[in-house]
């Protein structure tokens, strides 16, 4: 008899990969002690390599680091680090090096909360191919905190103007929220909150889409292409809800094309369990 199986489960919606958070930092030193030496990550080694920008690579992600002020997400990242001892003992060594800033970590049953020394907070998880699918290492989740009464809005957004799986859901706080994927295994999720946000100083993300010229002609009827960056590229500042066109969320997301040359570039990644006291001849590079 011939398997059945759910075809469906398979889909991707337009949005095929969320690549990068841009998040402008105050310091290169301090950023590198948290996101290279702290969380074991890599600084990429061929592009932004002067002192005014910073890449750290994260498996197929990356976090972009320029040097103009610290910037701070409204939400929280869902990062996938392989090796809970170790990620612990190397954020252990920085405390006295960040002891000045708003690093802190606390270690839960499941998952190590992180906080940057600019206040940053990054939930790192082991790998887990039930909940975070092929992920080894990298940005699984991007956790945004939204105004009451804007979820489902925004839910619409991203069916309706991106083509790609959103849905409502529940938040970790019980209230409404928005699960809406970009990428395989990877989810911007907006749950909607009572208290206070700050105001949002210019951090963003960036994807990729399949369909580039569709969600771009939708956006221009909503009046919210920003940035007509290059024949590869857009941005857009605001989530508009597509039937009323009112305002929801604002997020700069950096749209890119397939054919951007920096689509699917070879990421590298280090091995942060290799040091000079345990060194291993050809464990340099992370291998999942």
């Amino acid at each position: 008899m011939a398997h059945s199986f759910d075809r469906s489960a398979e889909d991707l919606g337009n949005v095929i990969h969320l690549e990068h958070l841009n998040l402008s930092v105050a310091d290169q030193l301090v950023a590198t002690q948290f996101y290279i030496s702290a969380l074991g990550l890599t600084r990429d080694p061929y592009m932004m390599t002067g002192v005014d920008n910073m890449w750290v690579n994260a498996g197929a992600t990356q976090f972009h680091l320029p040097t103009r002020g610290a910037q701070r997400l409204r939400g929280s990242v869902v990062l996938v680090v392989p090796g809970r001892q170790a990620l612990l003992d190397r954020l252990q060594r920085q405390e006295a090096a960040l002891a000045h800033t708003s690093f802190a970590f606390e270690a839960h049953t499941d998952h190590v909360e992180v906080y940057c020394p600019w206040g940053n907070r990054l939930r790192c998880y082991e790998p887990d191919n039930a909940r975070f699918g092929a992920i080894q290492l990298g940005i699984a989740q991007l956790e945004l905190d939204i105004p009451p009464g804007t979820a489902e809005g925004i839910t619409r957004f991203y069916r309706e103007v991106f083509a790609t799986h959103a849905s409502p859901c529940t938040g970790t706080n019980g209230q409404p929220a928005a699960r809406v994927q970009v990428g395989a295994a990877q989810w911007l999720v907006f749950g909607e909150t009572a208290a206070e946000l700050p105001a949002y100083d210019g951090h963003h993300i960036q994807i990729y889409v399949a369909d580039f010229s569709g969600p771009h002609r939708r956006l221009q009827e909503l009046g919210l292409v920003s940035e007509e960056s290059n024949q590869h590229q857009y941005r857009f500042l605001d989530i508009s809800d597509p039937h009323t066109r009112a305002p929801l969320f604002r997020l700069e997301h950096e749209v890119r094309s397939m054919t951007h040359p920096l689509y699917a570039r070879a990421l590298v990644n280090r091995n942060p369990m290799q040091n000079t006291g345990n060194y291993v001849p050809g464990r340099d590079a992370f291998v999942p």
